[in-house]
């Protein structure tokens, strides 16, 4: 996310989105809401780990007219993975959480810390974002915002399998330099679906300093100036 606001009327609360959409994208836009932002709004018990249990969910207004199965086809064919789904080990429950973009603190969401020099440690990642943004980007930073972390991908989508992170029809890409803010002290996490995530520094923010380069991506690449 950065400085600038989401844009508003684009999504319904919920994710209710437009009757032209299918059952599985209006289910997965709902799944997305409620999973990230809106669990406690809706009355839905959401555990430390993010998990919600889905007999519970199907019992919400929003959800009564979908199913089990239709849940578990949604999780199968989402392509940027953006649930996670498994029975509890303790009563066998079917639950649900999102895997990573919540504005709710999720206290045990078995992210992964990237460790500097790791095998698994990137020299650089990348942010999408929209060129509308740069001018506020490229002089205060990337912000979390609302939400717990910044997402970046560890490429543009399509490259080296990379399947979710930031948005196919982001027209900026930001790349920053992930060793050097690790050096400096600022976390970094991988999601269970190949995420990376940084909660940034004590205000929220991945510093310019941190930036490596910068692309316009649309409507050609071209490379931007840093200064």
């Amino acid at each position: 996310m950065d400085w600038q606001r989401r844009g508003k009327g684009k999504r319904g609360r919920g994710g209710s989105g437009n009757r032209d959409e299918s059952r599985e994208v209006r289910l997965s836009k709902s799944l997305t809401f409620a999973l990230r932002h809106g669990a406690a709004r809706m009355g839905l018990n959401m555990g430390s780990d993010g998990f919600v249990f889905v007999d519970e969910l199907l019992t919400h207004g929003q959800f009564q007219s979908f199913s089990v199965e239709e849940i578990e086809r949604v999780v199968a064919t989402n392509d940027k993975q953006r649930f996670k789904l498994q029975t509890h080990p303790e009563n066998g429950r079917l639950q649900i959480r999102a895997n990573q973009g919540h504005t709710v603190q999720v206290e045990n969401l078995e992210m992964t810390p990237v460790v500097l020099d790791a095998p698994d440690c990137p020299q650089e990642a990348v942010h999408g974002s929209y060129m509308k943004n740069w001018p506020s980007i490229r002089s205060r930073g990337l912000s979390r915002m609302l939400r717990t972390h910044i997402h970046l991908a560890p490429g543009l989508p399509g490259e080296d399998q990379v399947i979710s992170g930031m948005r196919y029809n982001c027209d900026l890409a930001v790349y920053v330099n992930v060793r050097k803010a690790l050096a400096d002290g600022i976390e970094f996490y991988w999601s269970e679906n190949k995420v990376l995530l940084t909660p940034g520094d004590a205000d929220g923010v991945l510093a310019p300093r941190y930036f490596s380069r910068a692309k316009r991506l649309l409507p050609s690449p071209c490379e931007l100036d840093l200064e």
